[in-house]
């Protein structure tokens, strides 16, 4: 068993048999609870006070958001054990074979983007430590992602175990110590609070959430296909709902009561005990290590699965190693562009995102739940003559008219639309674009899928899998 865990991982895009399954659904929580655990998610709950809201709404908007959000990130982890297959692979089946490559250049962006603001923040923990240059910082971080993400699953989910064990204890400490030394309770109150305001921290909670949402069945797909769906969905949605609750409820506390420009790796560390800031440092490093070797594994699996649709090949576990590596030096080189003005690229970056993720988490999610049912021909995935086509119009449409729908009501430094002042300046426009585009997919592919079933041509997965 241990070599197994330190062995490079054989599987990539393709279906895990079931001879190969194993794990126990509990490793689930621990995965997105340490993947919530580090200083990302508590500069996220920084923004709460940022964007304008006192201590009191901050908390509750960060809460309904994560609470929200966390229920479509976990939808899509209960995928992982019935199809034993990646997440975004898995979008072939909405929208074909090719045509998945438009949800899958969106979110490898979204990787790109994350991989590289956690790598600014890992660069400055170990920067503390070592007082070595931010460059030769955030590189070495990088690195340690880089081999981690090359091993793959086992290791991975190894890691993840005990960074959750480490960063809990540790975030333990800081919160009561926060509690004990400032005045964080007398500044929880609930003034006025602007509507749209209030909305925007949901959304960036629920956002965050989400962007979880096109990588979490990566982790869960070794699962038995026995693995049942309430627990993997419980499992994860406890992990990720905790941890990141927790984490940004940190961040709006220290940036209401100690660092009003905003929570950093600098302010967290000054929560600890004298001569322990070295000590704090290391569990943010590790912490941003866990949650990057996430992002790392996903830009490898999504570029993966974007090439092989253009050109179908083999994945060796050289070729493997090489794709990890070269994804590892894009986002390095976008977090050594970028470091300078973090906070406000970062919100930006979040809050742009949910206008593309939201259509596809919607179209996702309707077809495995509502229309198909968990049942694919999971052959026809891999097969660009199969019958999901090469490019699905009617998802296509579905996921377009759906981003089209938001834009009116999209409230952002960089476009505000028409509709955004006659609702008190609310952004509900990732709202909007949830329902719309899951009911549209629904309506336009019922018809397709009850034809399918008519003909009998749904697979059981144990059939696909022999």
């Amino acid at each position: 068993m241990d070599g197994e865990r330190t062995a490079v991982e054989r599987r990539s895009i393709d279906i895990v048999p079931e001879a190969e399954r194993h794990g126990s659904v509990r490793s689930l929580f621990t995965v997105w609870f340490a993947g919530n655990m580090q200083i990302t998610t508590v500069v996220t709950g920084a923004l709460g006070i940022a964007l304008g809201l006192s201590l009191g709404w901050a908390l509750v908007a960060l809460a309904v958001g994560n609470l929200f959000g966390a229920v479509f990130m976990a939808l899509h982890s209960a995928q992982g054990p019935k199809l034993g297959i990646p997440q975004m692979i898995q979008s072939r089946a909405q929208f074909g074979f090719r045509g998945a490559i438009l949800p899958l250049i969106l979110v490898l962006l979204m990787y790109v983007g994350f991989f590289a603001s956690s790598a600014v923040l890992g660069g400055d923990a170990l920067h503390a430590v070592t007082g070595w240059p931010d460059v030769l910082c955030i590189v070495l971080v990088s690195i340690v992602c880089t081999v981690l993400a090359a091993y793959g699953y086992r290791l991975i989910h190894s890691y993840e175990r005990w960074i959750s064990l480490i960063s809990g204890i540790t975030f333990v400490v800081l919160t009561v110590l926060l509690l004990v030394h400032h005045p964080v309770g007398a500044s929880v109150h609930f003034g006025h609070a602007s509507f749209g305001s209030f909305l925007a921290v949901v959304a960036v909670a629920a956002t965050w959430q989400i962007t979880f949402a096109p990588y979490v069945a990566d982790y869960s797909r070794y699962l038995p296909r026995r693995t049942s769906t309430s627990a993997a969905f419980w499992w994860t949605y406890a992990g990720s709902a905790i941890g990141a609750i927790w984490m940004m409820w940190l961040g709006a506390a220290i940036t209401a009561v100690i660092v009003p420009k905003g929570a950093d790796v600098a302010s967290v560390l000054g929560l600890a005990p004298a001569h322990t800031g070295d000590i704090v440092s290391v569990v943010l490093i590790l912490g941003v290590i866990a949650i990057n070797v996430l992002n790392l594994y996903g830009m490898f699996m999504s570029a993966t699965t974007t090439l092989t649709a253009i050109r179908p090949f083999g994945v060796t576990t050289r070729l493997r190693v090489w794709f990890v590596v070269g994804a590892a030096v894009v986002g390095t080189a976008v977090a050594l562009a970028g470091r300078g003005d973090f906070l406000a690229n970062y919100e930006n970056f979040i809050l742009f995102l949910a206008y593309f993720l939201i259509p596809w988490t919607a179209i996702n999610l309707a077809d495995f739940y509502l229309l198909r049912k968990e049942r694919y021909d999971l052959a026809a995935i891999f097969d660009p003559n199969g019958r999901y086509g090469n490019v699905n119009w009617r998802a296509m449409a579905a996921y377009l008219i759906g981003v089209a729908v938001e834009i009116p009501f999209i409230s952002s430094s960089f476009y505000t639309g028409p509709m955004v002042k006659h609702l008190g300046d609310a952004d509900i426009s990732w709202i909007l674009g949830l329902i719309v585009s899951a009911a549209l997919y629904y309506v336009l592919m019922r018809p397709v899928v009850r034809a399918e079933q008519a003909a009998g041509l749904f697979r059981e997965e144990s059939e696909a899998l022999t």
